[in-house]
């Protein structure tokens, strides 16, 4: 044992935090989309929350959000951010000690809202649930993590600071801001507190947090991981260094103005929802930007695809970011949003981003490193990560074009109405009608989950020591 954990460690950098967070990315990754398909096996067939409330829908739904985004998603940030700040400032992780405290402390505040949840304890503010203790522990883990990444940074060995730090460290600083405000909370018991904001105030901090965890948390973190693994994995440079610097500056100072547009048609002013929906439709520049920077970075490369299901992965992640950027500023347009809102559309739209760029890059990053920290020449099988690619690509697909479908119905239904003013359908009609969008949800959820089987087993087989590699396809390896 002590002769292979010698053989993992590097002289120069530490890789241990980052195996460490590898391998529960992928953990947290099963765990979080298991409770993802049970949920929306629930809304097919209600009889599964097996009358128990702590397996209620209302309980499960933030569970699995928190879940899927901080857990699956903090830790594969984790992992990336200490690996790609270690290698392209040439430097070791300022401090060993501090990095352990926020793997440790990050598993904690995973376990908290693992129990928390269920049990019902919660603030009600969407992705941003957990009750007071658990919000004081994320902060003191996101300062140390804070520290452990700009550390690293000011002792670095390279004048220059590569374009992925940019993003990463805008993802750790404002996630930090957005966090502790939206926190902001006067306890009334350990497991109870109430938000200092009121009334629609609180709803607009509530929408400055939520759709800014997405941009930050789940836009400029990864891409901040598109802007090293995709040339690493292509084996070229970023195309246009000049354009990712605008995109990074565009991004960050559009992105935090387009809350408002999740708070269209409500007791918000009507100048803030229509100031969220210009931000929000700017907003299609900086985005599309970044994701034609990555495609254009597989020119002369793209022979590659034919033999790289991890190249792959990494591009239809960008195929599906470029979508979902164009989908979101499209449903901010109120006209457009007088149909979207409220209805599983919605729904189809976050999972695009989350499954099809969020999960499907994540993936990538995590077969691109696996190899490289347990010191193999390639993952077990290249066979079991086409068949990963497939997976997640339809399962993807399946998801958001039954939501999509279910999703237009639903808002065409719910404004229907007769010559005398009557609504046509009832709300129970439409839930009726939604059912085969919500069997299909429940498959392609399902072939989602198992792919990411598949990868728990590769990964597994990958770091067994005593366990050689598949041979490579014939294509793979003359290419």
């Amino acid at each position: 044992m002590s002769e292979l954990n010698s053989a993992l460690e590097h002289p120069t950098y530490n890789y241990k935090v980052v195996r460490q967070f590898a391998i529960m990315t992928v953990v947290w990754g099963i765990v979080g989309m298991l409770v993802g398909v049970l949920i929306a096996a629930q809304l097919a067939w209600p009889a599964l929350n097996f009358d128990l409330p702590w397996l209620h829908f209302g309980r499960l739904r933030p569970l699995h959000t928190n879940a899927v985004i901080f857990a699956f998603g903090g830790c594969a940030l984790f992992c990336t951010s200490y690996y790609i700040v270690q290698r392209t400032c040439q430097a070791r992780l300022i401090s060993d000690k501090l990095a352990a405290v926020t793997f440790w402390g990050w598993q904690l505040v995973i376990l908290g809202a693992a129990v928390s949840l269920p049990l019902g304890l919660t603030s009600g503010k969407e992705y941003a649930e957990l009750e007071w203790p658990i919000d004081i522990l994320i902060a003191v883990v996101w300062v140390l993590y804070a520290i452990v990444f700009f550390g690293t940074i000011m002792k670095r060995k390279t004048e220059h600071i590569y374009v992925a730090n940019w993003f990463l460290g805008a993802f750790i600083i404002a996630v930090a801001v957005l966090h502790i405000i939206n926190s902001l909370a006067i306890p009334v018991a350990m497991t109870k507190s109430y938000s200092i904001y009121a009334g629609t105030i609180d709803a607009m901090v509530q929408w400055w947090y939520g759709h800014n965890a997405v941009g930050f948390f789940l836009t400029a973190g990864f891409l901040g991981m598109m802007y090293y693994f995709v040339p690493k994995q292509a084996e070229r440079p970023v195309y246009s260094y000049r354009l990712s610097i605008v995109h990074f500056w565009s991004l960050v100072a559009v992105y935090i103005w387009a809350g408002p547009h999740h708070l269209h048609y409500t007791a918000l002013p009507d100048w803030a929802q229509s100031l969220g929906m210009v931000m929000s439709v700017i907003l299609l520049a900086p985005s599309w930007g970044g994701m034609i920077n990555g495609m254009m970075t597989l020119s002369g490369a793209w022979h590659k695809l034919r033999t790289d299901p991890i190249l792959r992965f990494l591009v239809v992640s960008l195929s599906f970011y470029g979508m979902s950027t164009f989908e979101g500023p499209m449903m901010s347009i109120k006209t457009v949003n007088a149909l979207s809102h409220y209805t599983d559309w919605t729904i189809g739209h976050v999972h695009s981003g989350a499954l099809g760029w969020v999960a499907m890059i994540s993936i990538g990053c995590i077969y691109h490193l696996i190899p490289i920290l347990f010191g193999r020449e390639r993952m077990y099988s290249t066979d079991l990560i086409n068949v990963h690619f497939w997976m997640s690509t339809i399962g993807t697909v399946l998801y958001i074009a039954s939501m999509w479908v279910n999703g237009i119905m639903q808002g065409l239904m719910w404004r229907a109405y007769n010559q005398d003013g009557t609504l046509t359908y009832s709300f129970v009609e439409s839930v009726a009608a939604s059912y085969p969008g919500y069997l299909v949800r429940v498959i392609g959820g399902g072939i989602f989950f198992a792919g990411m089987l598949v990868m728990a087993y590769n990964v597994y087989m990958t770091t067994r020591k005593d366990v050689a590699p598949q041979p490579a396809p014939a294509a793979a390896s003359a290419a």
